[in-house]
């Protein structure tokens, strides 16, 4: 199918650097990647709590080493609350959120930890290879200065472990009555137990951060596209309106005097008396063509939104079709009366500019087969047509202002680009999928009305 004059396009259109003013949106964006880190630091607490639950209870009931309990038990019960206490921050107090805070949940981690390995054996505690998690993750999550900030705390809670033992005694808080070989051992199965959970906290946690980080970058390019594609509608809607006032005057100057050369020689052949009649219609025609473009190009012109059946939609986009007898209409089950909302005149035209550019890319003797469904809150109309179909290269480009593969004067390149903005504005999707050979679909995905959509003025 080649590349429509009438609609806009859903394939994928190359994204453009964002414009100053989205300022704004970069603060909101910086603000959602911290409400996102805060949401991972919450559910890596709670692997960490279950963690040291476990290791507490298991160094108390199958080792000879007396811990603390009960100033162990009450630091859990603090790192719960406070758990609680940032899973509800970060999901409503998310104006505040930002990399600072972010940063100050993980100085704040690595503290706990050094308390926590002060009061279970000190700088000889197997587990301090924990402090790697957290710089791991701070890594990730943090920028720059915050990470290496991080890491240097880390450094620091580490080296005071050290220095209060000197102050005091190595592993001051705990009990045992093993000798030292049985110690050594005991170090060294700590060694390996601790390695092993840091490394699954690292490559777990770290590969599960990193995507959901590329999953939301990924919604904010498409976001920045999206808004880069309104800003070329508004730039077209100025040209739109600047051309059609500079082409009124020409256009109503040549309307006038076909007229009159008509009523001035009625002597004329009756072939150039047509050949008059055909320049009136056709500078009416182009300042209809005008008329609709300086009405905000590329939006519904101020036609309200109404509920419209399928089955009206496509009677619309067939009136005034040339060569309608070649569309095949293929519906599934009650698709015809399912309900949509939104402009009707702009939604049949994008139908109709589809279906025109798919008659025009096949060969005379093939027809275009209009497929229609409706399931699960949406209705989908795929016009799929029998040409040559498009290269990558083409594919890509398709759906750009003023991008055609039709000759001369067959079209402007603005039909896919207008209707993928309409569709977009209702909420829906228009991809294009085609192989050079194999012919060129287009399809149209918008919600589905409800009852009270339908019932609605």
């Amino acid at each position: 199918m080649r590349a429509p004059q009438a609609q806009m396009a859903t394939v994928e259109a190359p994204a453009t650097t964002p414009v100053p003013h989205h300022t704004t949106a970069r603060g909101e964006t910086r603000v959602e990647r911290a409400r996102l880190n805060l949401s991972w630091i919450v559910q890596l607490h709670w692997w960490a709590i279950l963690g040291q639950v476990a290791i507490v209870v298991g160094a108390s009931s199958w080792t000879h080493i007396g811990v603390p309990i009960v100033p162990l038990l009450a630091i859990l019960v603090l790192e719960v609350g406070g758990n609680l206490a940032l899973r509800t921050w970060a999901q409503h107090a998310s104006p505040h959120a930002t990399s600072a805070s972010v940063a100050a949940v993980m100085f704040l981690d690595a503290a706990v930890l050094t308390v926590l390995l002060d009061l279970t054996g000190g700088a000889s505690n197997p587990f301090s290879t924990l402090y790697l998690v957290n710089v791991a993750l701070g890594a990730v999550l943090l920028p720059p200065r915050w990470s290496w900030t991080l890491m240097v705390a880390s450094l620091a809670g580490f080296a005071s472990l050290y220095l209060h033992e000197e102050a005091t005694s190595p592993a001051h808080h705990i009990r045992t009555h093993m000798d030292a070989a049985q110690m050594m051992d005991s170090h060294l199965r700590g060694m390996w137990i601790a390695f092993a959970i840091a490394s699954v906290f690292i490559v777990f946690f770290v590969q599960r951060v990193s995507r959901a980080l590329a999953a939301r970058e990924r919604e904010l390019q498409q976001a920045r596209a999206l808004v880069e594609r309104r800003e070329k509608l508004a730039s077209l809607a100025t040209l739109a309106a600047g051309a059609a006032h500079e082409l009124s005057t020409p256009l109503s100057t040549i309307a006038v005097v076909a007229k009159e050369l008509q009523r001035s020689l009625p002597d004329v052949p009756a072939e150039v008396r047509g050949d008059l009649q055909l320049v009136r219609e056709q500078v009416g025609r182009c300042r209809d063509i005008l008329d609709r473009m300086s009405a905000n190009a590329g939006e519904h012109a101020g036609e309200p939104l109404a509920p419209m059946s399928v089955r009206a939609w496509v009677e619309t986009a067939l009136d005034g079709l040339p060569a309608r007898d070649r569309v095949e209409l293929a519906p599934e089950e009650d698709s015809l009366d399912a309900y949509l909302v939104g402009p009707p005149r702009a939604l049949g035209d994008a139908l109709r500019g589809l279906l025109k550019n798919g008659i025009q890319a096949s060969p005379p003797e093939e027809r275009v087969t209009l497929r229609l469904a409706a399931t699960e809150g949406w209705v989908r109309a795929r016009v799929v047509d029998r040409g040559r179909g498009m290269t990558a290269d083409v594919l890509r480009r398709v759906g750009e202002p003023f991008f055609t593969t039709k000759s001369p004067g067959e079209g402007m390149g603005l039909g896919l680009f207008l209707t993928r903005a309409l569709v977009e504005q209702l909420g829906g999707s228009f991809q294009i999928t085609s192989r050079p050979g194999a012919g060129t679909e287009a399809c149209i995905d918008l919600p589905a009305a409800d009852a009270a959509e339908r019932s609605g003025p």
